[in-house]
């Protein structure tokens, strides 16, 4: 299983980003989906996840409810995490993460957000 992330970049505080993350697998439903991010200095952070079930249970961490939002195409095999009101804190490499049922994790090669003030 592969995962491939993008669209990190620089955008000023306030701006939005959107993530994409493709997952190369025939059984891409089943995967319960993850990004983490990891700040220069700073223990990797869980901001948010999405269940398998079809009825996609999101978690998102206090830092980011209510900004982030993380959805699931099942016919793309994709996770998105749309970023808005991004703030300098938020600055780090993200990783997207998948997890199959027996609890095996997948992970990406990270994509940077840099957020200026």
């Amino acid at each position: 299983v592969q995962l491939q992330a993008s669209g990190g970049g620089l955008v000023q505080a306030g701006g939005s980003l959107r993530l994409s993350c493709a997952v190369s697998t025939r059984l891409f439903s089943n995967y319960a989906l993850g990004w983490i991010r990891q700040a220069p200095g700073k223990e990797r952070e869980l901001v948010a996840a999405i269940t398998w079930t079809r009825s996609g249970t999101t978690f998102y961490s206090d830092a980011v409810k209510g900004r982030f939002f993380i959805s699931r195409d099942n016919a793309k095999n994709t996770v998105y995490l749309q970023m808005n009101g991004l703030k300098p804190e938020d600055t780090a490499v993200y990783y997207c993460n998948a997890r199959n049922p027996p609890g095996i994790n997948y992970w990406g090669q990270g994509t940077l957000v840099t957020v200026s003030s």
